[in-house]
Formats: C-alpha cells, structure tokens, sequence
C-alpha cells in the first residue's frame, strides 16, 4: 500500500515538472549548430601562445559537444580571440641554506578577449568578452617548460570559460 502511494506521489510530481516547460538538453541558442575557431591573436611576447590557445579552445568545443567544430565557411559562427596579456606571479617561496628565498610554486594568469560573429553579419554576436583564465604549477629542475606546461593549463583554463560563455551565454 506503502509503495502503490509512493509511486503514485512520484508519477504526480513528473507530471506537473512536464507540464510546467522544463526540458532537458543544451542551453546553447537553437539557431547555432556550428561553429568555427578563427586563429588567435597574440598581442604579449610568449612564443607560440596563439597557436596554444587555438589549440585548447579546439579542444573545448569539441569536448563540449554543444556546438559542431567546422571550418570557417561551413561555421554558423566564427570565434575570434586574442591574447592580451600573460603573467607570471610567484606565490610560495622556499629558502636556502644561505638565507636566500627561491621562488617554487607560481601562478599564471591568462586574459582573453573574444568575440562571437555570425558570418554575413556586420555586428558581431558577443563583443568584447573578456576571459581569464589561471593555473598553479610549481618549477621543478627547468623552469622554463614548467612555465609553459603552466601558461597550457591557464589558457585550457581560459577556453573552458570561453566555450561555456559562447554556448550558454543566450
């Protein structure tokens, strides 16, 4: 009797959900089904920063999965981004026998501005967002890849929020 009543209050509230208009899916706009990367520009002094970002927001849109990666002129839209800054702040400090202080963990910060622009449109769909994305690393014995294996994670940082911007931002 127990369970003919639960499943009863079950079926009851399913119902009135149904019919109230929620629905599952995608929150991307109805319209867009694809989407193209358009490469990105570097405006800092990192090399091969641009092709890294394009890399990774390749990579978002097709984990995603909301939006279909195509080339340019197939896209119902195009994303344009740019590098606009990179950098590098020690946060924790290590010292040596000699009372000197060596930085070992560092956090880099990654800004993007992006845009969104529908082919055969004059105004762009989203203008000017801006994204940052962000990444600890520590040094290790060569800092230098640990710097670039930590600007990687910053910008798959950046393109996660850029993806999640551009196919939820309706």
């Amino acid at each position: 009797m127990k369970k003919v009543f639960l499943m009863m209050i079950f079926s009851a509230v399913i119902l009135m959900l149904n019919g109230c208009g929620y629905t599952m899916g995608t929150l991307g706009h109805p319209q867009l089904e694809s989407v193209a990367v358009a490469p990105v520009s570097n405006e800092t002094l990192f090399y091969n920063a641009s092709a890294q970002m394009r890399m990774m927001l390749t990579e978002c849109f097709t984990t995603d999965g909301t939006l279909k990666l195509v080339s340019a002129n197939k896209a119902d839209c195009i994303v344009y981004a740019k590098i606009t800054d990179v950098k590098f702040n020690s946060i924790d400090w290590s010292s040596g026998n000699d009372d000197s202080f060596t930085a070992n963990e560092w956090r880099c910060i990654v800004n993007v501005t992006y845009s969104v622009v529908l082919p055969g449109r004059a105004k762009p769909l989203v203008d000017n967002g801006k994204i940052t994305g962000s990444s600890d690393f520590t040094s290790g014995p060569d800092l230098e890849s640990a710097r670039i294996n930590g600007m990687r994670q910053a910008m798959f940082s950046a393109a996660k929020k850029m993806v999640a911007a551009v196919t939820e931002a309706w």
